[in-house]
């Protein structure tokens, strides 16, 4: 990713012209949209750093997740086209069912991770925010999902994303669907305490948490 590092640091330095920019050229250029993809993943996780330093405040995760729109419907063709190159005849990994729990209207995080989750092989639905728990698994269970995660910025999405991983369990869904819970607040006594499957602080993570839970299940 050497000769990227122009575009890592149009991105993680809020560059968006720039950066927009590159990708054309990169792309233009030959370089595969996966590479360029990785680099705005980097940058993501650079972005992440400078935000916990307190270097970065909400606007710039807000411009980061603008940035990461429009990079996408640069890339999605081309992304689209090798996943057809490079997988034809798979079906997909599995269903991912992704929302903001009630009380909390934070989407950044969720909206890149629905789109990360999209471009990796699975079919995503994005239910939105503030959504209670009772919705929650409803449409998971209209749209067969393999896996819950559930988004949360704030410290009071907590109990919620605790009442969903009950309910499934009241509903004997439990050990059907995997629970990854995400946003900055999280770490291990979280998840101990909402019973999730797994937590993550960044996107990327997420994306591997899944693509390593649902390739053991869709083999057959």
């Amino acid at each position: 990713m050497t000769e990227l590092n122009d575009l890592f640091t149009a991105v993680a330095d809020m560059q968006e012209d720039t950066a927009m920019e590159l990708t054309r050229k990169y792309l233009d250029k030959g370089v595969p949209a996966v590479e360029v993809f990785e680099c705005y993943q980097s940058a993501l996780e650079e972005i992440g750093r400078r935000f916990e330093q307190q270097i970065y405040f909400i606007p710039e995760l807000i411009m980061s997740g603008e940035m990461m729109k429009a990079s996408a419907e640069i890339l999605k063709p081309y992304l689209a086209d090798q996943a057809k190159d490079d997988a034809e005849g798979q079906k997909k990994l599995g269903r991912i069912l992704i929302a903001t729990v009630e009380g909390d209207i934070h989407d950044i995080g969720k909206n890149i991770v629905s789109m990360l989750m999209d471009l990796n092989g699975l079919e995503v639905k994005d239910i939105g925010v503030d959504v209670p728990a009772d919705k929650i698994i409803a449409e998971a269970r209209a749209f067969g999902a393999d896996v819950i995660g559930l988004s949360g910025l704030l410290t009071l999405a907590f109990d919620p994303m605790k009442a969903v991983v009950e309910k499934l369990a009241e509903q004997g869904l439990r050990d059907q669907i995997k629970v990854l819970i995400g946003g900055g607040q999280m770490d291990e006594r979280v998840c101990e305490y909402v019973g999730a499957d797994a937590f993550v602080t960044d996107a990327v993570h997420g994306v591997n948490y899944v693509k390593g839970w649902l390739g053991e299940s869709v083999q057959s």
